[in-house]
């Protein structure tokens, strides 16, 4: 059954003011902080119906009521309000989103960094996703003898090295080479198309003996084909911590349990984006709440996360995750922003 306004204002009342105060709401604080013209009898009698319809619920003995999964999802869907960024706060955001910025990593360790600081909550940002993603250049660099770092750089702009062992009696000439060589056979070749033959392959008649080659090969390859994996910037654990919705020690426990697991949160990210694009969703962000996040240890949280694109085949993710009673009009103004910063950027880093 669908709210009538009144009902709508009453919800949304009690959302926002526990999102201000962490206080479970009553009546009487309702008439005092909102222009209701009705009794506190009525407002008590529209706060049980809510409770009745599930959009909220009462917290052990208190006389307060709270906002539930389904009273926030309302909120989000039908009554928010996004708040419009000043041009002093856009101005701060650009500025830290693009200060000494190369290469795309770096632009998205900013936005983290940004966004954190600016929401109070947990940001985190994913590298794109490269499966279109073709090899720009690669270079191998001798460190010391037996040691190398393999640099790979993608069409998308984003730069991975990885330090590697190779034969000790190498020389600098010969690595040149070799890398000159591979980069040469490989680039403009895309990244799921190269194998171990294909770089096996680029050297082919060069005049380094075949025992020095092998390991410099295979190092890389597999330098290169680990560029396909996705590599997730996060920030502000310590300010989620800091929130009174977390001092309860099982749930910051669970919490921080979740994000140590990069790959977890990254692989359910990338589900996110997938139901979105089934989904046919033209909105430029997405809010799961509470039980709706599939993710063991977040249930008390909320996660917004928004896309960023790099061309016309590439994009990666950009998210906040706080607690439920988030201020969702200032994260969802603050992320779309920082989405149009970083997709200004990457536009400029690979033109």
């Amino acid at each position: 059954m669908a709210l009538d306004d009144r009902k709508k204002q009453v919800l949304q009342a009690i959302v926002d003011d526990y999102v201000t105060t962490y206080e479970p709401v009553g009546s009487k604080a309702l008439i005092e902080r909102h222009d209701f013209t009705v009794s506190s009898a009525t407002l008590r009698n529209e706060m049980a119906e809510l409770e009745r319809m599930g959009y909220i619920e009462k917290p052990h003995t208190s006389a307060g009521r709270i906002p539930s999964d389904k009273g926030y999802r309302e909120y989000v869907n039908s009554l928010l309000k996004v708040d419009t960024l000043t041009e002093e706060e856009r101005e701060e955001i650009t500025d830290r989103v693009t200060d000494s910025v190369n290469e795309v990593t770096d632009l998205l360790r900013n936005a983290t960094n940004a966004l954190s600081e600016k929401t109070g909550y947990i940001s985190l940002a994913m590298t794109p996703r490269f499966k279109d993603s073709y090899l720009s250049q690669l270079k191998i660099l001798m460190i010391e003898p037996g040691k190398a770092l393999v640099v790979v750089v993608l069409s998308a702009g984003v730069v991975k090295d990885r330090l590697v062992r190779i034969p000790n009696f190498i020389t600098d000439a010969q690595m040149f080479d070799i890398s000159t060589a591979v980069e040469h056979a490989l680039s403009g070749m895309p990244l799921d198309e190269i194998t171990l033959v294909t770089v096996a392959s680029s050297l082919k008649g060069s005049k380094i003996p075949e025992s020095l080659l092998n390991q410099v090969i295979f190092e890389a390859y597999t330098a290169i084909k680990q560029a396909e994996r996705l590599d997730m910037y996060l920030e502000g654990e310590h300010r989620m911590l800091s929130l009174p919705d977390f001092h309860e020690l099982s749930r910051a426990r669970d919490l921080l349990g979740t994000l140590s697991k990069d790959g977890l949160v990254a692989g359910y990210v990338n589900e996110m984006e997938s139901s979105k694009a089934q989904s046919g969703s033209k909105d430029t962000y997405m809010v799961r709440i509470g039980q709706e996040i599939a993710l063991e240890g977040l249930s008390d949280c909320s996660f917004v996360t928004t896309t960023y694109n790099v061309g016309d085949t590439l994009s990666g993710n950009i998210g906040v995750i706080g607690p439920k009673r988030m201020e969702y009009s200032k994260v969802i103004s603050q992320i779309n922003f920082v989405r149009k910063v970083v997709n200004d950027e990457i536009r400029k880093l690979t033109e």
